[in-house]
């Protein structure tokens, strides 16, 4: 079985497409965020023979996948054990100041959701863990342990827009009361119990996919890293350079669209006549909005279906 049969990367034709003309030139690096098992690198690397490729992740299994998979690029690849928003300290470490093309393949990988002591799936029953990086940090398990009723109903507003948070919550609470809830398969029991048979009946999807999306956020503090992972990035973009984002849900999303438009708009003060240079956006919008995956992509690659792609190129230095 090669790499190609088990990891099909998302959108990679596109990607190919929007990072080619920063990746073009002589010497160009190439940052992939969110290396996974490599393979959007993989295909880079084959296109673009001059590239040099520094790729992170906090998952020290997709790390030596990857190594593996990209051990045929010799010293074009370097590999780095981190979260994406060490972006600065990982290009300080390989000796690089600025790069041409960054790659974020943002959500849970193939291989998070395909391994099932992973936790990630309530689909699977499987210890509740959800760490991207197993080496350290908090459980799902720790979450649903110790956080307060308040605490569990805000993370599943906040980050699995959950109409249901203070059901669900309390009933975490009432379910603890009586014995731990260490394993995925308990808690998606207790959501569905908890859930009226009127919303069940509605069919807005599985009763524990919103909780499971939440407690996946909060264990790895996602939205918080990539609040300072995408200044990081762009500030690391030499002029040319292209940025591709890739997220898989509404949060995501918002976030990396208002940070591009800010990116992407004059700092004018209001009815100035002239804007100075020193005003001009520093990046452009390479893709009009969000794109998605085409029909066939889907049929080919179902984890395609919710994405939202958004590029932009740098077109001017800081002032």
């Amino acid at each position: 079985m090669t790499f190609s049969d088990i990891h099909t990367p998302v959108l990679l034709e596109r990607c190919v497409e929007l990072l080619a003309p920063a990746l073009a030139r002589p010497g160009a690096v190439l940052v992939d965020a969110t290396e996974g098992m490599g393979g959007h690198s993989e295909a880079l690397l084959e296109r673009f023979d001059g590239i040099r490729l520094i790729g992170l992740d906090r998952d020290t299994d997709a790390l030596r996948i990857a190594g593996e998979r990209l051990a045929r690029f010799g010293d074009r690849v370097t590999l780095v054990h981190t979260v994406y928003d060490g972006i600065a300290a990982a290009l300080a470490g390989a000796g690089v100041e600025r790069v041409d093309g960054i790659l974020f393949d943002l959500g849970v990988s193939s291989l998070q959701l395909d391994e099932a002591d992973r936790g990630f799936a309530y689909a699977q029953d499987a210890p509740l863990d959800m760490r991207m990086d197993q080496t350290a940090g908090t459980t799902a398990a720790d979450i649903v342990a110790t956080y307060g009723e308040g605490d569990l109903r805000r993370i599943f507003e906040r980050y699995g827009e959950e109409k249901l948070a203070g059901r669900y919550a309390r009933a975490i609470i009432a379910a603890r009361a009586t014995a731990p809830i260490t394993r995925s398969g308990q808690l998606v029991d207790i959501l569905i119990a908890a859930t009226p048979a009127a919303v069940q009946r509605e069919g807005r999807g599985h009763p524990a996919k919103r909780v499971f999306q939440a407690l996946r956020i909060e264990v790895n503090a996602e939205l918080a890293v990539l609040e300072r992972a995408l200044p990081a990035a762009m500030d690391a973009l030499r002029v040319g350079g292209r940025i591709v984002v890739m997220s898989y849900q509404s949060l995501e999303d918002r976030l990396v669209k208002r940070v591009f438009a800010d990116a992407a708009a004059s700092t004018a003060p209001a009815g100035l006549p002239v804007e100075l240079p020193e005003h001009a956006p520093r990046f452009r919008l390479v893709v009009k909005g969000a794109e998605l995956a085409t029909d066939e992509e889907k049929a080919q690659n179902p984890r395609a279906t919710p994405v939202r792609l958004r590029a932009a190129e740098r077109v001017r230095e800081a002032a």
